[in-house]
């Protein structure tokens, strides 16, 4: 049982258009930790609207993703973030020492069908699972 002191972890995921690898990403990350996690994910130059096959591809595993907006990254979720996962944004990303930073390397899934994404899909939810891990320890 937690106190209503403890603080949970918070999690950013940042890509550039904050379309469909963050989004896939928090969504997941979202759905496994079952709420025990702090989830944000924005991009340096957001898209319009995520991406349809990310989306379609996110919805084959039952996780809707269809209400998701992209939202541009902000200096404030950066320091309100105990780890912040980069995928692809480079130079762009802030950087705050003491953060946690990890650099995911992943195929991007913009112009790409839904089978093209769904084996990013995979190894983002197998990355999700590991974070999930060095997070809350006693995690399943």
């Amino acid at each position: 049982m937690t106190t209503p002191t403890a603080r949970k972890p918070s999690v950013l995921f940042v890509c550039v258009h904050n379309a469909g690898r963050s989004q896939m990403a928090a969504a997941f990350l979202t759905t496994l930790s079952d709420g025990a996690i702090e989830v944000r994910s924005a991009g340096s130059q957001p898209a319009d609207k995520v991406n349809p096959a990310a989306v379609e591809a996110m919805a084959e595993l039952g996780i809707d993703m269809s209400s998701e907006i992209p939202k541009v990254l902000t200096t404030e979720a950066v320091k309100e973030s105990d780890v912040v996962v980069t995928m692809g944004c480079g130079d762009e990303c802030p950087y705050f020492p003491g953060k946690r930073y990890e650099d995911w390397v992943l195929e991007d899934p913009a112009g790409q069908g839904v089978d093209a994404v769904r084996p990013i899909r995979d190894e983002i939810k197998t990355r999700i699972e590991n974070l999930i891990a060095s997070l809350i320890p006693a995690a399943k």
